[in-house]
């Protein structure tokens, strides 16, 4: 009889999926498998990247539409990589192109050279053209984001204070018709801002353009001086 006991006492302690009361234990037979749901690819882009934006005006914008296009292996040669054509909303002749460059130092250079600028002339590009050498450290890459767009330059006392009073706004441009697109500074003095939003909603953005609250934010974040903007809208992402 004790013999008995024992081994049906070890018999029920095997795991065989029944239990002592005569039903079945689904855990014991069960394998649960739990799936990892892969993470949100994130459309934030935080790494500082180096950035030549150039604005200028051309004569006949399908010409130089045209002669653009065809430019690709100078860019190349000297390290620029397109990223951005934007032509403007009010003016259709001004004109916003913005390339990546691998070396700054490299890109500058090229800016003075004779070759260029004879490019620009025969590209029907009049006037001067205004190059901003930036490093942007936000990037929304979302692509869903609105192709109206502003970009706006202007000088600050202190990038790290502007900065955070900058990024605590946020939801007041969102409330405003504004999207943050991208901002950094230039490569050599980042007192000089540049930022750049996509427009949701034109009415609402213009009013906040000419607002006090906007003036009273720029004033606490130590913006100092005129403000340039520029609102284009996007006719090319590469």
């Amino acid at each position: 009889m004790l013999l008995c006991a024992t081994l049906t006492l070890a018999l029920n302690s095997c795991g065989d999926g029944t239990s002592t009361d005569g039903k079945t234990d689904t855990t014991a037979t069960t394998d649960t498998v739990i799936k990892e749901s892969a993470p949100a690819q994130s459309n934030i882009v935080t790494s500082p990247e180096n950035i030549v934006v150039v604005r200028y005006k051309v004569s006949d914008f399908a010409k130089w539409r045209a002669m653009y296009d065809t430019r690709d292996s100078m860019r190349t040669a000297n390290g620029l990589h397109n990223y951005v054509l934007g032509r403007g909303v009010e003016d259709s002749s001004a004109i916003l192109v913005a390339v990546k460059a691998d070396d700054m130092a490299k890109a500058k250079a090229f800016t003075k050279e004779a070759s260029l600028k004879s490019a620009l002339q025969k590209g029907h590009v009049v006037g001067t053209p205004k190059y901003y050498f930036t490093t942007v450290v936000y990037q929304d890459m979302s692509p869903s984001m609105s192709d109206l767009r502003s970009i706006t330059s202007f000088t600050v006392k202190d990038w790290d204070v502007w900065k955070k009073s900058f990024e605590e706004g946020r939801q007041i441009r969102l409330d405003n018709g504004l999207t943050d697109r991208a901002y950094g500074h230039d490569v050599d003095d980042n007192h000089k801002v540049y930022v750049v939003v996509a427009v949701n909603d034109s009415a609402k953005a213009a009013s906040y353009w000419n607002s006090d609250l906007l003036k009273q934010r720029r004033a606490a974040s130590g913006v100092v001086g005129d403000v340039d903007r520029f609102v284009y809208r996007v006719i090319q992402r590469y």
